[in-house]
């Protein structure tokens, strides 16, 4: 592969996480076991979820979808590293580069806006329980997920077609398992002002603003359960949303401990590492915290399976 000065080149190189050799087959192992259990698990959910009709509820078809997007969320990124280690071959083609950061960033801001619709639908749940079929109709539902869908398409694409002006000359090599959107346009060796201002607009946007929307629906929650007489009624309303608390601290925290580490350190090896909490752990994790948390999906998948677990 040889570098030009233009935006026709060959590919990049993926760095991964280790140029030893003896270490290769461990990572290996490592990520094709959580790539399994992320796949496996999430496919449980989506499966349990619908084939029992008493699930077929605006809260589980949320996690319905949020569970299919951790499933491609992860698919984006780790069967190529997979392949990668596996043919001990670091290369992955320009074309293929910009396919993984599309697809990468479309779903990473689809979990970030469906935790926030799923934050919303707590929030009627609690705050207005009277009117809560009425608000929270299938229509209403399908529409919160499709415009999820377009916001999330759009910015990708947005942030691919702006990559695709760049021109790259003789550093290729991305200090990362996969094509990173600031890894990749900061290999450029023409002008990134333009991408970096629409990166950090867009972050802020489309990272705080789903933030902000979430903790404002919590806010209102806790008001409304202080408001509650009973124990029994407070524990029973915040057990209905414990499951996705759990579910979006588990998400920004490690967001948001990846690139405190990154600005720490400097280190881009280290933020690779990093961020396999994120990409890989998260979606991993996220099955078995609405499982154990959640009777309602533990007695679907009991159903299910035809036994009891």
């Amino acid at each position: 592969m040889r570098p030009e000065n233009d935006t026709q080149i060959s590919g990049f190189i993926l760095l991964g996480f280790s140029d030893t050799p003896e270490l290769q087959p461990l990572v290996l192992g490592i990520f094709l076991f959580m790539y399994g259990i992320t796949v496996f698990g999430n496919l449980l959910i989506i499966l349990a979820i619908i084939s029992d009709s008493h699930l077929h509820t605006p809260m589980y078809f949320f996690i319905s979808n949020l569970s299919f997007v951790d499933i491609c969320f992860t698919s984006t990124t780790i069967p190529k590293m997979l392949l990668n280690i596996q043919t001990k071959s670091k290369v992955i083609t320009y074309a293929g580069c910009i396919t993984q950061m599309y697809f990468f960033m479309l779903f990473a801001v689809l979990d970030d806006l469906l935790l926030s619709v799923m934050a919303y639908d707590r929030f009627v749940a609690i705050c207005h329980p009277l009117h809560y079929t009425v608000i929270m109709n299938p229509q209403l539902c399908v529409w919160l997920v499709l415009v999820s869908v377009i916001i999330s398409g759009v910015q990708s694409l947005v942030h691919a077609l702006m990559v695709l002006r760049l021109s790259f000359c003789t550093d290729l090599e991305i200090p990362h398992f996969f094509c990173e959107l600031n890894q990749v346009v900061h290999r450029a060796c023409s002008d990134t002002f333009l991408n970096d201002v629409v990166i950090y607009f867009a972050s802020v946007m489309l990272g705080g603003g789903p933030l902000a929307g979430i903790l404002f629906s919590y806010c209102k929650i806790a008001s409304t359960i202080r408001t509650i007489s009973s124990a029994q009624g407070k524990y029973k309303a915040f057990s209905t949303c414990a499951s996705h608390l759990s579910v979006v601290s588990l998400f920004y925290c490690t967001m948001l401990g990846v690139y405190l580490s990154s600005a720490a350190t400097h280190n881009s090896h280290s933020s690779a590492a990093a961020s396999v909490m994120y990409t890989v752990v998260t979606p991993m994790l996220n099955p078995f915290i609405y499982s154990l948390r959640n009777k309602d999906i533990k007695r679907a998948l009991r159903r299910f399976f035809g036994r009891k677990l």
